[in-house]
């Protein structure tokens, strides 16, 4: 038996230095682990910079922050949801026992307020972007509320993780095409007003790139998170959890290579057809570098090294996104 992981190190922040009421919060909201908000934001970020590289300029420091907070507060919600519909399932699982829920340090209605309080938060974020940015984050609710019932019926639960996680690139994208705010344009239609012909090349179609962009980014996703199922692979059989991981058995370490290979062919695409410069080619190339690395080292029953591998994935997102910032720049 392989002797399992905590849900987060010992030597976190949040065990540290936050004042001992707050820490369930935190941990709810999984703060003791910033891994996960890197990887919702990234993808957002890249489609930001995907935007602005293809018009020959860098990303909207705004946009930005307004994603990196917006990521922050979604994974919060996102957590909160899936802890409570995963109370049971967490509570048998011995890396996710104690989890706030599961071990009975918050309780169901606090984590629903809790939810509520992150989602309304972040709305505020979404009504301050375009209209399609709006449409979209609105259509991402479904992903999100589906995620978590996943792992009872399917074997791939980290392919929807995939599809759910890199849904910033698509607004990311969208709201950096500009245009009125959402919250504008929606108190214009509450009072009656009539929408200007703005509004027609906001909701437009997006183009390929942005698509072969999100593309890429859930087959990375699919990867990485087959490496994180790596983790709980015992004590998912003994619950009755489905995963990748599962699935893949002995070719998990064959098929992350898979994935990854999948995301670089579809990064690059993504980049030629929005007419980036060379040093995109450059940029990406070092991201498939990184996943390369990654899919080499890959093991079974080495629930350790399955983390620090995960946790790689953070530079291996910002290198991408350097790169997309990089090929602004036409040689």
């Amino acid at each position: 038996m392989t002797t399992p992981l905590p849900d987060a190190a010992p030597t976190n922040w949040v065990d540290r230095h936050a004042p001992a009421p707050w820490r369930p919060w935190l941990k709810l909201a999984r703060l003791d682990r910033p891994t996960g908000i890197w990887l919702l934001m990234l993808p957002a970020w890249q489609g930001i910079a995907l935007a602005g590289a293809a018009q020959g300029r860098g990303p909207s420091l705004r946009l930005l922050a307004l994603f990196g907070a917006g990521a922050a507060l979604m994974r919060a919600a996102g957590c909160a949801y899936n802890d409570i519909v995963d109370r049971d399932l967490d509570a048998r699982v011995t890396r996710t026992a104690g989890r706030p829920i599961a071990s009975g340090q918050i309780t169901e209605r606090g984590a629903w307020a809790f939810l509520v309080a992150c989602a309304l938060a972040s709305l505020t974020i979404l009504l301050s972007l375009n209209l399609l940015s709006f449409y979209l984050g609105v259509a991402s609710l479904g992903l999100v509320a589906a995620y978590p019932f996943m792992k009872r019926i399917t074997w791939w639960p980290q392919a929807w993780l995939g599809l759910t996680f890199n849904w910033g690139a698509l607004m990311g994208f969208a709201a950096a095409l500009g245009g009125p705010s959402s919250g504008l344009l929606l108190r214009v239609l509450v009072s009656g007003g009539a929408l200007s012909g703005r509004v027609d090349a906001v909701v437009s179609p997006l183009p390929w790139p942005p698509i072969l962009l999100y593309a890429a980014g859930a087959a990375w996703t699919l990867g990485y998170d087959t490496l994180y199922a790596l983790q709980d692979i015992e004590d998912d059989a003994l619950a009755g959890v489905r995963s990748s991981a599962l699935r893949l058995g002995p070719a998990a370490p064959r098929a992350v290579t898979g994935f990854y290979a999948a995301s670089l062919a579809l990064a690059l695409a993504s980049g030629w057809l929005a007419g980036l410069g060379p040093l995109f080619t450059v940029g990406a190339m070092l991201f498939g570098v990184q996943l390369a690395w990654q899919a080499r080292r890959v093991r079974l029953g080495d629930p350790v090294l399955a983390l620090t591998l995960f946790k790689s994935n953070t530079p291996a997102g910002a290198i991408l996104f350097v790169a997309i910032c990089a090929g602004a720049w036409r040689l």
